[in-house]
């Protein structure tokens, strides 16, 4: 199978030759590959030509990532949701595998919230308000999918956190009330689009669960064990209405020791990979700071299951 092919099938809840693999990002391109990405305060201001310049490095790494890794998807992340990243990506793997792109800031979230104090205010005594700032944030989100799914998109990953360790970062009664209603219609754009919609937050999120299912995304990212999310009851919940991706426990790529991220991952394989539907990565991003042998370690573990279980990857 293409990873193309291994992705739309595990997303069908399919079982594919093997898992599917790639990482919402990969920051270590020094590290593997003595490369860069261009400087990301680079990208505003930067003229026609250099842009072109700066896409076509970003290709270059991207290449090797997707090359030396293995990955069957990839997310471009710089430039960020911006369209000439999307057809250059299009153009550079075309049919290969899927190609995808981000939207942030799209509801209320906790990076969103500049004025705390405020907030809580706004969150008590004008909810009016609340709803006419995320009706805002959801008519520029539809133009930056719009103008995504135009480019080429095989997948948008709208991303917000809206969860911490202990729970959601406003009560679920909030949550479902403003944030719930404008993630459910942008969902439903991208999906009106022919893109197929992620959603990605950090946290745990299990007191909301059947409702983010509800949302109609085909993908969500992260499932953090370190907020408590265990893959196996999420899988049980969500197999056959929302893929997973992700869960392998990011600070132990961080940190160590090696037989705690081999576990991790073990975990992740044997509880999400029967009948489809999960897409192995970590429960976050390859960012500075993990050793790039820790990623390859986690990488060794994946191919060995592979290897037992469904076929050379």
């Amino acid at each position: 199978m293409t990873g193309r092919e291994r992705m739309l099938a595990t997303l069908r809840f399919e079982q594919p030759d093997r898992p599917p693999h790639f990482e919402a990002m990969f920051e270590l391109e020094r590290e593997a590959f003595g490369l860069q990405f261009p400087d990301r305060r680079e990208w505003a201001d930067c003229t026609a030509p250099r842009k072109r310049g700066m896409i076509a490095s970003c290709m270059e790494v991207y290449q090797r990532i997707v090359e030396t890794y293995q990955w069957d998807a990839l997310a471009v992340y710089w430039p960020w949701s911006d369209p000439d990243g999307v057809r250059a990506a299009k153009e550079t793997f075309g049919d290969r595998i899927l190609i995808g792109c981000y939207v942030g800031g799209s509801v209320w979230a906790i990076e969103a919230v500049q004025d705390w104090m405020q907030f809580a205010l706004d969150l008590a005594e004008r909810p009016d308000v609340i709803h006419a700032a995320a009706r805002r944030m959801r008519d520029q989100a539809f133009d930056r999918i719009d103008r995504l799914a135009d480019a080429g998109a095989d997948f948008i990953m709208l991303v917000n956190d809206i969860a911490g360790n202990g729970g959601t970062f406003i009560s679920p009664a909030h949550v479902r009330e403003f944030i719930l209603p404008y993630w459910t219609e942008e969902v439903a754009r991208i999906r009106d689009r022919g893109v197929l919609p992620f959603i990605h937050t950090d946290g745990n999120i299990m007191a909301i669960l059947d409702d983010w299912i509800g949302l109609g995304a085909a993908c969500y990212q992260s499932v953090d064990p370190m907020a408590g999310m265990d893959i196996a009851e999420v899988k049980r919940r969500c197999h056959g209405k929302l893929a997973l991706m992700g869960n392998v426990q990011c600070s132990l790529l961080q940190d160590g020791p090696r037989e705690a991220i081999r576990e991790s991952a073990l975990y992740c394989l044997h509880h999400a990979t029967p009948g489809g539907g999960y897409i192995f990565s970590t429960s976050n991003t390859i960012f500075p700071g993990i050793p790039l042998a820790n990623y390859q370690h986690m990488l060794a573990v994946f191919h060995e299951f592979c290897g037992m279980d469904c076929g050379n990857p």
